[in-house]
């Protein structure tokens, strides 16, 4: 069986529906989702409209920053999801607009599958805990986040794909030549952005995974970039500097 998973999608629909039409011509029907839906990008709604078909879906700290108060953001991902939180507020719209909401707020924080766990951010912290290439270097860190996984773990949250292993290595996709073949070791699997990748690459990324053998294949695809830009440059509560970013996948 094959399915697909996306995370970090932050509003942008063009890279959504990119990504989603992409997943529709491998002919996979399974789409999970690791959460951030929202924040930063222009359409907040269609987003989760899109997103509320997938198989799983899980909450992204954004998603939660627009359900609550957003709590360690930045001044420019603070006035996106004020903005965003106005948006799903004010949809003219009053029975989608409840559904929206109430499609986030009953988002689970992890999903576990065989020996495949799902979260948005880490093992240890579902939600908040970033886990960055060069964590492999603190080994107090990263053996205590591996003691809480099975066997594989899916996760986003730093938009930077790759693979860690319990040996304490991270491999990107180039290095891996985007397919990754699970084996008896415990591994980290981060699947990127759909949305607003920050590893140099501006096409927007995620995995299918193969239950049988287990092979993780990452995928980038191509968007109309500039389309995203300029709605982002055309809303004044959104800085210019998240469309900026998305031209150099940063």
């Amino acid at each position: 069986m094959k399915r697909a998973v996306i995370s970090d999608i932050h509003s942008n629909l063009e890279a959504l529906t990119a990504v989603l039409g992409d997943i529709r011509q491998q002919g996979i029907s399974e789409v999970y989702c690791l959460g951030d839906i929202i924040g930063y990008g222009p359409n907040p709604r269609e987003c989760i409209d899109l997103v509320t078909k997938c198989k799983v879906c899980l909450l992204g700290n954004h998603d939660q920053g627009a359900l609550f108060d957003p709590e360690g953001f930045n001044t420019g991902a603070e006035r996106a999801i004020f903005w965003t939180r106005d948006q799903l507020e004010n949809t003219g719209d009053l029975s989608n607009g409840q559904q929206r909401w109430d499609f986030l707020g009953e988002l689970p924080r992890n999903h576990q599958d065989g020996p495949f766990l799902f979260v948005h951010g880490s093992a240890r912290n579902p939600l908040n805990e970033y886990v960055f290439p060069e964590d492999i270097y603190n080994r107090r860190k990263m053996e205590k986040i591996f003691a809480l996984i099975g066997q594989y773990c899916f996760q986003g949250h730093t938009h930077v794909p790759g693979v860690f292993s319990e040996d304490l290595s991270f491999s990107s996709p180039d290095e891996i030549d985007f397919h990754y073949r699970m084996g008896a070791s415990k591994a980290m699997i981060n699947v990127g952005s759909v949305g607003q990748p920050r590893d140099g690459d501006p096409r927007a990324c995620y995995v299918v995974l193969d239950d049988d053998p287990k092979v993780v294949e990452f995928r980038r695809v191509e968007y109309p970039i500039e389309q995203t830009i300029q709605k982002i440059y055309q809303i004044p509560e959104l800085d210019n500097f998240l469309g900026d970013r998305l031209r150099d996948g940063r």
